[in-house]
């Protein structure tokens, strides 16, 4: 029997939302979750992968016919093959970088345009699941298409652990190790738009409910030595040696207050629980030195267990706020 378009095109929808929601999962959770998100979002792009050639079949065909459309699909395959390649190429954590942008970047920015290509695509094309579609050779196809995207994984897996590529030791999060141990050798990654800003330290103060630090009062708090990894979205990662002061040391918390607002000189602000204010760090040194420009001088946060983008860097303020730290976008807009 030939391709069916139909069914190709709600598996190949199916696998590349499950792609995105754990992506997105693995991005945005810095613990080890007992569902591993990370193999389940590779076997899922293997999975795709392994769709493709029906999928080609369908893009060769509709490229026959004089669809205004028919663009749409190639472009939604080109995109679909770009986020694959770069997803490859981080996992063997050979490639840091293609040209300006990180390699996760560009795996990202792939599947971002590829899942708003689906949703032009399925608005040009609907595809509606059928009671019909969950009958005996689709349940055949689809443990068929499991069972070889899990062999393909493990297959992958193996020969990234025998190997001696960086990739191999890839932390539960996908990210590989840059630096631990040497603060110099991890990269200076900053959100968006932000830029590093060069802090001047006898105008610098940190703003705290009720009162304002300068640096010689912060640096006079007592410190404490803290080991705990940096895991950033950029898909690395390395563990150093912190030094600090807990912010149950800074704040007291006020009733009806639920989350900390940390604000950075940039402008970059996020909420964090204030119930978790006894794991939380403003940290002003990394293995026995001062921050560095890039990594936030003169003071940062520490936040174990949390992605990179939790660790505010160059923090000015330290609010208490009634709106619990969930009410805002999982990812900062700014």
């Amino acid at each position: 029997m030939g391709v069916r378009p139909r069914r190709t095109n709600l598996v190949l929808g199916g696998l590349l939302l499950l792609a995105v929601l754990t992506g997105l999962g693995a991005n945005t959770i810095g613990v080890d979750w007992p569902l591993d998100l990370i193999a389940v979002h590779a076997a899922a792009g293997l999975a795709v992968l392994l769709v493709v050639p029906w999928k080609s079949a369908i893009v060769r065909r509709g490229l026959r016919r004089q669809r205004r459309s028919r663009w749409w699909s190639l472009a939604l395959l080109v995109l679909v093959a770009i986020t694959l390649l770069a997803g490859f190429a981080h996992a063997t954590g050979l490639v840091e970088d293609v040209g300006p942008l990180t390699v996760m970047q560009v795996h990202v920015g792939g599947a971002v345009g590829a899942l708003v290509l689906l949703v032009v695509h399925f608005l040009a094309h609907p595809v509606r699941p059928r009671r019909t579609d969950l009958d005996r050779r689709a349940f055949l196809g689809g443990t068929a298409l499991a069972a070889g995207a899990a062999l393909a994984l493990t297959a992958w897996e193996g020969a990234l652990n025998l190997s001696s590529l960086p990739g191999g030791g890839r932390r539960f999060t996908g990210s590989v190790e840059r630096g631990t141990g040497d603060p110099t050798a991890m990269p200076v990654v900053s959100w968006l738009n932000d830029r590093s800003p060069a802090l001047d330290p006898d105008t610098w103060r940190l703003r705290l409910p009720g009162r304002d630090l300068d640096l010689a009062a912060v640096l006079a708090l007592p410190h404490q030595d803290i080991r705990a990894v940096l895991d950033c979205t950029g898909g690395w990662y390395a563990e150093q040696t912190w030094s600090g002061v807990r912010l149950d040391q800074l704040i007291t918390a006020e009733p009806g207050m639920r989350s900390l607002l940390i604000r950075s000189a940039t402008g970059y602000a996020l909420h964090l629980p204030l119930s978790d204010v006894d794991n939380l760090w403003l940290v002003t040194a990394v293995a026995g030195n001062p921050l560095s420009r890039g990594h936030g001088y003169p003071a940062r946060i520490v936040a174990p267990g949390r992605r990179g983008f939790w660790w505010v860097k160059w923090v000015v303020a330290i609010e208490q706020s009634p709106r619990p730290w969930w009410l805002q976008s999982p990812f900062p807009l700014t």
